[in-house]
């Protein structure tokens, strides 16, 4: 008789205490950030129940910010620094701070960015309750300054099933994780190899397709996990000078995923044909987004052109319309003020299911 192939199913738990204390070692890249480091070393240290290795690389800062690491380093045995002679640039620096991790979970925490108090215990609490997880994450705050308060409600976990997760995030067309609120096992991550300097601006969202297809996805919700700075360079302000390179390099993720790491999955050409329509779609919705705020016309031009040429498909469809109608300044319509209107509640909409969802 044929044995019928049955989905494991995304499963909601409540959260158990940690019964031991497992390390945990966080990789702080650093490179000119000395302002900000302080704040992302504190907020690493802010942790219960688990012992806690420091390790920033500092890539041969050029303003006096290596004073400001050597001082750390100084006041606490926990923190190590590694000085950079010359510069290698971020992924070879984050990958020569997680080769010398030896706690049994890893974190790469970005020296502008921070950590929210505890969000590795409830993370890795998560991880030991159940081994078959290998990344964890959560909702971040995006903040400017000074970190906010963030409220906490009732913490609960989410676990994704690895396939199920890759199946979501092709639907999704773009990196749904931010990356400081990351905690991986180091086993997985060091059997994903590392992040790939052939995508420079999306090798993270590579290393979690890589880990999810062997290992499952853990969510915490109800807690923020991270604080994410915005330096005004979001998609809501002017960061769309490298949108199509960007997006370029999300379709190549998919597509090197897909040809190596994901190609034992059952369906994995037909999700490879999904990604690169939902990459698409995502280039159009910003292209709409750019055409109405007035951002970039000649961004929005080559996102168009972008979509057109990854899944020509996508031709004629409401999204390609869409991005049309943003183009245009006449009419109560038919004008780019509907469309900004539009265009700025769907983002707020996905922003929030993100954080609360995780996907």
């Amino acid at each position: 008789m044929k044995q019928k192939h049955s989905r494991r199913l995304i499963r909601i738990f409540k959260p158990q205490p940690l019964r031991h204390r497992p390390a945990v070692t966080v990789v702080i890249p650093h490179y000119n950030y000395g302002q900000y480091l302080p704040v992302a070393v504190s907020s690493a240290l802010d942790q219960t129940g688990v012992d806690i290795e420091i390790i920033i690389v500092d890539d041969s800062s050029t303003d006096g910010s290596i004073e400001v690491a050597r001082r750390l380093a100084a006041q606490d045995d926990r923190i190590t620094l590694v000085e950079h002679p010359e510069n290698m640039r971020h992924i070879r620096t984050y990958n020569d701070g997680l080769s010398r991790a030896t706690g049994d979970y890893v974190v790469l925490l970005s020296a502008d960015d921070a950590l929210t108090s505890n969000s590795l215990t409830r993370a890795v609490a998560l991880m030991e309750a159940h081994p078959e997880v290998g990344l964890v994450y959560g909702a971040v705050e995006w903040f400017r300054g000074d970190l906010p308060p963030v409220k906490a409600g009732p913490v609960w976990w989410k676990i994704w099933p690895g396939e199920e997760w890759l199946r979501r995030s092709v639907r999704c067309g773009r990196n749904s994780i931010a990356n400081p609120e990351v905690v991986m096992r180091r086993s997985v991550y060091e059997k994903t190899g590392g992040y790939d300097p052939d995508f420079p601006h999306a090798a993270d969202m590579y290393m979690w397709l890589q880990a999810a297809s062997f290992a499952d996805v853990g969510f915490v919700g109800g807690s923020r996990q991270a604080y994410y700075r915005d330096h005004g360079q979001n998609m809501h302000s002017t960061e769309f000078a490298g949108a199509t390179d960007d997006m370029t390099q999300v379709r190549d993720v998919y597509e090197r995923f897909f040809a190596r790491d994901g190609a034992r999955l059952p369906s994995a050409s037909r999700w490879l044909e999904r990604s690169k329509r939902s990459v698409a779609r995502e280039a159009l919705l910003r292209a709409a987004l750019l055409e109405s705020t007035g951002s970039s016309h000649a961004s929005a031009v080559a996102l168009r052109e972008f979509a057109q040429e990854t899944c020509p498909q996508v031709v004629g469809s409401g999204a390609w319309r869409w991005t049309g109608l943003a183009s245009r300044d006449t009419g109560l319509f038919g004008s780019r003020r509907l469309v900004r209107l539009v265009e700025g509640v769907r983002w707020k909409i996905r922003s929030r299911r993100q954080a609360a969802m995780g996907l």
